[in-house]
């Protein structure tokens, strides 16, 4: 039903197109099968990869291209939403008109073709943002957040892809570096710090904080420095990135409300057996009890609104808070490796995140 739907809204050629891809199911993998797979980038295995991608990325990008065309409320109406699709439907059509990859010419042209997909859907997560508060602004002030689970779980299902999606692309694409960082396979760093990347994403936190509010509090950083695993440096920078700013931003509001010192942040590093977890402790001032529940739903934000009225593309620049996503796409990117994300709070003190991130590297990708 969702797919011949779909195809009513789409020109019939291509709309059949993406249905049958649609209707194809998608090949999970792991973080370990990459890295073993990337640590030997001969020509033929650069060869194999783009073969299973010029498969494989069809069947993951017309299956969000037919759910964009069948969301609830009228969401898919919206122009921001309207705008994703196209460049789904774009990156599908250049995907499917790119002949059988044979030999290393067509490998490495078939190589710059996904990364100008992968540039294309860069302002994806924004532009849907902007859809989704479009609707909610629309909507009637009666309207409850529970009406909108079929949004969330669509966004969840969504995002996840696009995680997958732009991982994909992003590793092979590295593997062409003629001049690896040592220990890098691709994009995956096999003696990551995860002390290091901590300390960076705070410092790119506090620089938000310091542009938004005049000042920022300090972070400490406690852990061994010496201790690597396998991970993917840019999604923890990207975790540690979103829950630093969230504390950052509950820190200054509440010692801008009062005469007291803004007390620092602790990012705590634990090695474990099965997962290494990084807790992120704050004195903020904690999330009502009323409030936790909606903290991983992405129409959800006690920061006010950063979009325009009129949309004109999609704002570029970084912003403390108020889009709504940050902490439930920060989720979505634990979870794509087997991890997962917590939030303990206690209001009146503060707020605890705990991010377990898997150092197993065997789960497959949650794939909807």
């Amino acid at each position: 039903m969702a797919a011949r739907k779909a195809s009513e809204g789409l020109s019939k050629l291509v709309g059949d197109e993406v249905q049958r891809w649609g209707s194809m199911k998608p090949t999970g993998v792991s973080l370990r099968y990459m890295m073993e797979f990337g640590s030997r980038p001969t020509e033929r295995n650069l060869l194999r990869s783009a073969q299973f991608l010029h498969k494989e990325l069809p069947i993951r990008i017309a299956r969000r291209a037919i759910e964009l065309e069948n969301l609830p409320f009228g969401l898919s109406e919206k122009p921001a939403v309207l705008k994703v699709r196209d460049w789904y439907l774009d990156s599908f059509h250049d995907l499917r008109s790119f002949p059988e990859v044979k030999d290393k010419a067509d490998e490495l042209a078939f190589t710059q073709m996904i990364k100008m997909i992968k540039v294309r859907h860069n302002n994806v997560v924004p532009a849907m943002a902007f859809g989704v508060q479009h609707l909610k602004k629309d909507l009637s002030p009666s309207f409850v957040p529970t009406d909108f689970e079929e949004i969330h779980e669509f966004l969840d299902r969504f995002y996840m892809t696009r995680i997958g999606i732009r991982m994909l692309i992003g590793q092979h694409v590295a593997l062409h570096d003629p001049d690896p960082e040592p220990g890098c396979v691709g994009q995956i760093n096999t003696k990551m710090s995860p002390m290091k990347v901590a300390r960076a994403a705070s410092e790119d936190a506090r620089s938000i904080c310091f542009r938004e509010y005049g000042s920022a509090p300090e972070v400490s950083v406690i852990g061994d420095p010496n201790f690597t695993f396998p991970y993917v440096p840019s999604h923890l920078h990207l975790m540690v990135f979103e829950l630093v700013k969230n504390s950052l931003r509950a820190v200054q509001e509440r010692c801008m409300d009062s005469d007291k010192d803004a007390l620092p942040i602790k990012i705590i590093v634990a090695d474990g057996i099965e997962d290494v977890t990084i807790k992120i402790s704050d004195e903020g001032g904690g999330i009502r009890r009323s409030g936790l529940s909606k903290i991983f739903t992405y129409l959800y934000s006690t920061a006010k609104n950063p979009l325009e009225e009129n949309y004109e593309g999609v704002h570029q620049g970084v912003t403390m808070a108020g889009y709504g996503y940050g902490l439930p796409i920060t989720r979505l990117y634990a979870r794509y490796f087997g991890g997962d994300l917590q939030i303990i709070s206690m209001e009146g003190y503060g707020t605890d995140a705990y991010l377990h991130l898997s150092r197993l590297g065997d789960s497959q990708e949650p794939l909807p």
